[in-house]
């Protein structure tokens, strides 16, 4: 199954070249278009990064049974 962070590896080029080769089209020099058009890409990364951000599945205190394997140990 596809998931979010998939869809967002694969739009980053697509969203890169596709509208890069738009504003090619539409009178843009590449020069200009690619940086206008990474603006997508980094949006896109952003939003991955910092509003929908990845977090990893940690069991809660209560569900483990031996929380004293979780806990901080200090280095003597």
């Amino acid at each position: 199954m596809t998931g979010y962070y998939d869809l967002i590896l694969g739009l980053i080029p697509l969203s890169l070249i596709g509208v890069t080769a738009v504003l090619s089209v539409v009178g843009f020099s590449i020069t200009s278009a690619v940086p206008l058009a990474a603006g997508i890409p980094v949006a896109l990364i952003g939003h991955a990064l910092f509003v929908n951000s990845p977090v990893d599945d940690t069991q809660s205190s209560s569900e483990s049974g031996d929380s004293s394997s979780a806990s901080f140990e200090p280095a003597d």
